[in-house]
């Protein structure tokens, strides 16, 4: 075979691993942000299905409200508020998980109506009844939430005093959310199980679920992400965001996560500024304290709470 022949043959190889890599990059970037109508209502059945039967059929007998507000770019994003008849002029706007829905907050909901608050649930973008098919990994959902805010302040008026508290992606939702300009009616941040910065989050969920190469596929998925989500994975630096914040944050994470690695609650620890409080359950995985330590998640949520809201 002649030297032609060989670098002929040779390109056309590269050519095709170029190509295959691209693609799956590009795949990566689907899995990661595509979420179908079919897929939504699924997460609405299994949010239900994770709560107790006494936690969903308290749900269905308090008040609900519907309420919407329209994004920045024309979404029509959709939720629950549940007004407390012994409310104390405190509201709680809470934050589902990646793949769920509002109803993934039941537990949380009853938590903050058992202490005074009135309670706001949200389905993120993308996910439940709200619109949209591309995930925003709590980095878009940012924006999205302050408008929520401006909705309870508009709803309850000025004198409104607002706690926002999520899990998982919802966690990191409400900390990006903290590290933008809010009005004073934001009193407190609540996370549970945040992660530190969503392109590493990628890489370690790649890498733990799938055994797939994420260090040369994110890249990709990141530059896919940036022309055709609207946002780049690398931009989610939620590190940087909790820097921003000043208002107190009560952190809980488990040890024994295998979702978002617990170096990150660490990590988001050590760049917030005070007072923050970081709560570790040797016992728990992810988003699991509520349920292996009920009386400790309850007691630890409305002691940090009495102090400042």
């Amino acid at each position: 075979m002649d030297k032609k022949t060989l670098l002929k043959r040779g390109l056309v190889a590269m050519a095709a691993s170029y190509t295959a890599l691209i693609g799956a990059g590009y795949t990566v970037y689907l899995l990661a942000t595509g979420w179908s109508n079919k897929q939504k209502l699924a997460g609405r059945k299994a949010s239900f299905a994770e709560n107790t039967d006494i936690e969903n059929e308290w749900f269905k007998h308090q008040v609900q409200a519907p309420w919407s507000i329209k994004t920045e770019d024309g979404l029509t994003l959709r939720a629950t508020f549940l007004p407390n008849s012994h409310g104390n002029g405190k509201v709680a706007i809470l934050a589902h998980g990646l793949h769920h829905s509002r109803e993934q907050m039941i537990p949380y909901a009853r938590l903050f109506m058992d202490d005074g608050y009135s309670v706001l649930m949200p389905d993120a973008r993308a996910h439940g009844r709200s619109d949209g098919n591309v995930i925003g990994f709590g980095w878009l959902d940012r924006t999205d939430y302050q408008q929520w805010i401006d909705a309870v302040i508009a709803n309850q008026g000025e004198q409104v005093k607002i706690v926002l508290m999520g899990i998982s992606m919802g966690a990191t939702t409400v900390i990006a959310t903290s590290g933008q300009v809010l009005p004073h009616n934001v009193r407190a941040i609540v996370e549970d199980s945040g992660f530190r910065n969503v392109f590493q989050e990628g890489k370690f969920r790649l890498w733990h679920k799938y055994h797939v190469p994420s260090s040369v596929l994110m890249p990709i998925a990141n530059d896919f992400a940036k022309h055709m989500a609207g946002y780049a994975f690398r931009e989610g630096d939620i590190l940087a965001e909790i820097e921003k914040n000043k208002l107190p944050i009560l952190m809980f994470h488990g040890a024994k996560d295998k979702t978002v690695p617990v170096g990150d609650a660490y990590a988001l620890y050590d760049r917030a500024n005070e007072p923050k409080q970081l709560v570790i359950d040797d016992e728990a995985a992810h988003i699991s304290s509520i349920r292996t330590q009920p009386s400790q998640y309850r007691q630890t949520l409305a002691e940090f709470l009495k102090k400042y809201v």
